[in-house]
């Protein structure tokens, strides 16, 4: 099984999987953004647009592939933190791994437009990114059109990543 946590920069993602994966037996953390990071290391290097490897064609399938293949060599469940915020491409993922049997349980991390941003703002590993903030209005749309009613949404606004981690285990264990 796939644990996918969705939600657009500063919702808590990364954090969540970090904590979440202990929670869940026989799990790992997947993060597809590695293999957005492979591609960007071919030299020439591939087409840039928007600065978001999630536009190379390869990028979708590679996940699925990976995905798959890391399930079939351990088993048990992966926790994959990755913003997918294009309805196509997160058919395309989610598409994929069904062809291979492979269920997810795809997971929202939401905050109001306040909080993202300010967490965003403090991040102190990251820093303030204009790139991170530039997601605030393709997730709100996304959440209003589609992305929301694909998927579970745990409102990380006033939970900490541990009760985020929690409640999504709680759902996934159920």
């Amino acid at each position: 099984m796939i644990v996918w946590l969705n939600g657009t920069h500063g919702a808590g993602k990364t954090t969540t999987a970090a904590l979440l994966q202990p929670l869940l037996p026989d799990s790992r953390v997947l993060d597809a953004e590695k293999v957005g990071e492979t591609l960007m290391d071919i030299k020439p290097g591939l087409a840039w647009r928007d600065g978001n490897f999630q536009h190379w064609p390869p990028w979708r399938p590679l996940v699925v592939e990976t995905a798959r293949r890391v399930l079939e060599y351990t088993g048990g469940t992966l926790v994959m933190p990755m913003t997918v915020l294009v309805e196509e491409y997160w058919r395309e993922i989610s598409t994929g791994l069904a062809s291979y049997g492979v269920p997810v349980r795809h997971f929202v991390l939401h905050a109001d437009r306040e909080t993202l941003r300010g967490r965003i703002e403090g991040d102190e590993v990251l820093g303030p990114s204009p790139f991170r903030m530039r997601y605030l209005d393709p997730y709100a749309e996304a959440a209003r059109t589609w992305l929301h009613a694909d998927a579970e949404v745990v409102d990380t606004t006033r939970l900490t990543p541990a009760e985020a981690a929690a409640r999504i285990a709680k759902a996934v264990n159920a």
